[in-house]
């Protein structure tokens, strides 16, 4: 397992081999039919109306609950703006299996190992719904679970569908605006959860390592 993480940062660095069998896919594919979301894959998501990528880095919240701080990075080549599909334990999804509309997903930042996660503290900014980042590889719990719901027809999370992730445990959609941070984070946006359905929560996998898909899983 371990070894295919540190496969997949390198994948991230360097040029892929197009025999590999792995999809390097950017935001300009967009406009193309879309490139599979698997489980395992490295993704960008990128927040639909402001094109802001979701970011994390090691710094924590100075209010809330203190963990580390989850924003809305500008600009689309940051390595901290990486995250690793994963399905929730107990499941039987594994990797390279398609991830289908209503999953249950667990999104890890790849950089620091934490889990993008939320409670009821309240947000900095807005005071909506915190999203922040949590615990290792080994440490995850119900805080860590989203919905995935494709906006449209589709069945399967593709590169060019707008979706939305559901917190499990708050029912809050993760959310972003043009909230911006002054100090520890500054130009970048806050990322919050919302109970309410809005234009705000819509979300576009953007840049990315895509591990090719199981025949056995479509």
């Amino acid at each position: 397992m371990a070894l295919g993480f540190f496969c997949l940062a390198i994948f991230l660095y360097l040029s892929l081999d197009p025999d590999s069998g792995y999809t390097s896919a950017s935001a300009a594919d967009s406009g193309k039919e879309g490139v599979e979301i698997t489980y395992g894959s490295a993704i960008k998501l990128m927040h639909e109306k402001t094109k802001f990528r979701l970011h994390s880095h090691d710094v924590p919240y100075g209010s809330g609950s203190g963990q580390q701080s989850v924003t809305g990075f500008p600009g689309v080549v940051d390595s901290n703006s990486y995250w690793i599909v994963k399905p929730v334990p107990g499941t039987t999804e594994k990797q390279g299996d398609a991830v289908k509309t209503g999953a249950t997903i667990r999104l890890q930042h790849m950089k620091t190992r934490k889990w993008l996660h939320s409670h009821l503290h309240a947000s900095p900014i807005s005071g909506n719904l915190e999203v922040s980042c949590f615990g290792d590889d080994t440490n995850s719990d119900t805080g860590d679970h989203w919905k995935l719901i494709i906006e449209g027809s589709g069945k399967t999370w593709k590169q060019d569908q707008r979706v939305r992730l559901q917190h499990i445990d708050t029912s809050g959609y993760l959310h972003s605006h043009d909230k911006k941070y002054q100090r520890i984070a500054g130009g970048q946006q806050e990322v919050c959860g919302i109970r309410e359905k809005r234009a705000d929560n819509v979300w576009l996998a953007a840049e990315g390592v895509y591990l090719p898909v199981n025949e056995s899983s479509k």
